[in-house]
């Protein structure tokens, strides 16, 4: 299966799909921009340095933008002040019907540390595969396609024969690092900044159906 644009979602089966948390399955935009604004404040970081950087894990933030601070202690800082905030975190539409149409095909591969993950998927109402990978698995993070070769690994699949689907350009550069074919959301990200990097845009989850057969997963795009 090519990860290139012209792949044809529409009649291709696949062996498993990879969400993307944050922003794909959830909308916890308003805590996260609460913390980070909060941790910029303190830390006299300016917050237009922390455009764009949406999909990448805490840590690799931190190093981007604050390089003269303690990595260690920054990230301790961000992930407490993410920790003490789900206010406002819920299930983005049509996320509970993916997640139950794909089953145990599903993995749920996020650049957030595992509490936090945990923490955000309880507040929106939604129980993780058991195939779930964070940022406490990996090394390297979006957009390196390690987050996703381990989710298609957990699930005993080849990462060529995935679906990503994914809200962030960070998240769908791994994507299509991995070998897997992407579907973008424009719930965080316009669509000309997602285009290039995805096989479909869509609104969101609900614009898309699932479906099990014997071999695999099929899509349907409204």
């Amino acid at each position: 299966m090519s990860s290139a644009a012209t792949t044809d979602l529409s009649t291709t089966t696949f062996d498993a799909v990879l969400f993307d948390n944050d922003g794909t399955l959830i909308d916890s935009s308003g805590a996260v921009v609460r913390a980070w604004t909060a941790w910029a404040e303190h830390h006299g970081i300016p917050l237009e340095t922390l455009v764009g950087l949406h999909g990448v894990p805490s840590r690799g933030i931190v190093s981007r933008v604050a390089p003269h601070l303690d990595v260690d202690a920054a990230t301790a800082d961000i992930d407490r002040r993410e920790l003490e905030d789900a206010e406002g975190v819920v299930a983005l539409p049509g996320a509970r019907e993916a997640l139950a149409a794909v089953g145990g095909r599903a993995a749920i591969v996020t650049s957030a540390g595992r509490h936090l993950a945990v923490l955000r998927l309880d507040a929106a109402g939604l129980t993780p595969p058991a195939a779930f990978v964070t940022a406490d698995d990996i090394t390297r993070g979006k957009p390196d396609p390690q987050p996703f070769l381990l989710g298609a690994q957990k699930l005993g699949v080849d990462p060529a024969r995935c679906l990503v689907v994914e809200d962030a350009p960070a998240g769908l550069q791994a994507g299509r690092a991995a070998g897997a074919a992407t579907i973008a959301v424009t719930t965080t990200s316009g669509a000309h900044e997602l285009a290039e990097l995805a096989d479909a845009v869509v609104t969101d989850l609900s614009q898309v159906t699932f479906q099990t057969v014997r071999d695999g997963v099929r899509v349907d795009l409204a």
